[in-house]
């Protein structure tokens, strides 16, 4: 997931694509240093799946999901624009399948216990909606200047975030420049 972070920001170049995917590798050093203070062993199959060595409080995998879901949900509800409900409702809701089945395969697999799960969840949903907040009420407001600075223009770094609909407007523009070149041809 962290390299369909990367390959996202570096394709698309979006800086709120950028901020959720800091946010996940902020997520995931909180959940390190949570692990090394608290030093709680996985459970007893951890033998088993030669998984002993690494601490199991909090879940990784329940927490980056949970980050994940939060987050693009409220990127849906709160900043995306879509051209019908049904749109904006699957975007909500798609990722919180996958989330679920991955806490419960951490604990059926014997990767971890149910309250590791249940930890993991929990500080990924109170990072990634403590993130949203952060990023979209105050980090969006600086965005701008960011994006004029000479290395953000040079890696044509963008911020879509005043654009309604930027699917609706990349279409457009595609089909525009598609039309002009058609008539520079002629």
């Amino acid at each position: 997931m962290p390299l369909k972070a990367v390959s996202l920001t570096h394709v698309r170049r979006e800086m709120q694509a950028m901020a959720f995917a800091l946010g996940l590798f902020i997520s995931e050093a909180i959940n390190q240093v949570i692990k090394k203070a608290v030093k709680e062993a996985r459970p007893l199959t951890c033998e088993l799946l030669e998984m002993c060595d690494s601490h199991g409080w909090p879940s990784s995998h329940s927490q980056f999901m949970c980050f994940f879901s939060i987050y693009l949900s409220l990127l849906a509800l709160r900043r995306f624009h879509f051209s019908d409900s049904f749109s904006k409702y699957f975007t909500v809701f798609i990722s919180w399948p996958f989330t679920l089945v991955t806490i419960y395969s951490r604990v059926y697999l014997g990767y971890h216990s149910v309250s590791q799960v249940i930890a993991g969840s929990t500080v990924g949903l109170l990072l990634g909606a403590g993130w949203f907040i952060i990023v979209n009420r105050h980090l969006v407001k600086i965005f701008p200047a960011i994006e004029d600075t000479a290395i953000c223009r040079y890696l044509c770094i963008k911020d879509s975030s005043h654009i309604p609909n930027v699917l609706q407007f990349e279409y457009d523009n595609s089909r525009a420049a598609r039309k002009k070149d058609k008539v520079r041809a002629e």
